[in-house]
This record gives C-alpha cells, structure tokens and sequence, in this order.
C-alpha cells in the first residue's frame, strides 16, 4: 500500500506540479547546455522578466518545446542598440552576465524595427546564447502568448556539474 501511495503522489506530482524538460540545442548556453535536463514548473506561474521559461507554440520551427529567457513582459518596450548590441527595456539598458556574447549586430539583430511594444499577455524572450537563437527578434517567433508557456525553470539536474537553481 505504502508504495502504491508513493507512486500516486509521484505521478500527480509530475503531471500537475512539475515536469522534466531537456534542452535541444545550445540557444540558451552558457546559463544551460545541450542535453540539460531541467524541472519545470507552471504551478500558480505568471512570467516575470528575466524568468528561463519552456515554450511551445503552434507553428513553431520545431515541434519540440523550446527553452528561451523572458526579456519584457506585456505593456514593455523592447529596444536593441543597433551599434552596440545592447538591449533595453522600457528605456534602461539590461544588465545582462548570464549571456554568451553581445548580439553581433550585423547578422543576428532579427528581421523587426526597434523599439517594440510588447502587446499585453504576451512575453519577448531571447536565447542567452544571442547570436545562436532563434527567438523574439525574429517575425518567425516573434512575441509569445503567454499561454504557450509550459512553464518556468527551476532547477537543472543534468549534467551534474551544472545541478542547482537556473538564474
């Protein structure tokens, strides 16, 4: 009996409070890798900006879910330094350590003018990793309802030596 309660409670665990997702890809590196699995939570969630979020949405370049940060949340105004690189939100420049590079401004600013308003109920993410994902400054992507998200990242276990809470 013991042990048929703990495989109950195992399973509404993961299916209502939290899932297992990998990462396919290196569009989130160095904050996470290829292969990374991750706990994944949308119990009680509302994105909030610089969340590390799973995403699928219908007629996206992939059928598998994708792994993106949230960079402006609904109302906010997106701007990209078209010199520098650098991202603003809502006029103030991003302290941004958790990325790989600075956008190279000459292949990978995305095919939108800048700045964007982002509509309400809808996020921009963008990948750590910027001039190695395909995200929100792409039409293709674009602004992501915010019902398409599968939830926030809470915890890396995979590779063990990246095991810990995702920031």
């Amino acid at each position: 009996e013991s042990l048929m309660g703990v495989l109950i409670a195992f399973v509404i665990i993961f299916t209502f409070v939290v899932r297992l997702f990998g990462v396919d890809g290196m569009s989130m590196y160095p904050t996470l890798e290829d292969r990374s699995i991750m706990l994944v939570s949308n119990l009680g969630y509302h994105p909030e900006k610089g969340d590390i979020v799973v995403l699928r949405k219908d007629g996206f370049y992939s059928d598998q879910p994708i792994v993106k940060r949230v960079i402006a949340t609904g109302g906010d105004t997106v701007d990209i330094d078209p010199v520098t690189g650098d991202v603003s939100v809502n006029g103030e420049v991003l302290d941004e350590p958790y990325i790989a590079e600075k956008i190279d401004t000459l292949t990978r600013m995305g095919d939108l003018s800048y700045p964007q308003t982002i509509p309400e109920g809808c996020v921009f993410v963008m990948g750590d990793n910027r001039n190695e994902s395909l995200d929100s400054r792409s039409s293709y992507v674009g602004c992501i309802d915010e019902r398409d998200i599968l939830g926030k990242v809470l915890l890396c276990f995979l590779p063990v030596s990246d095991f810990g809470v995702v920031k």
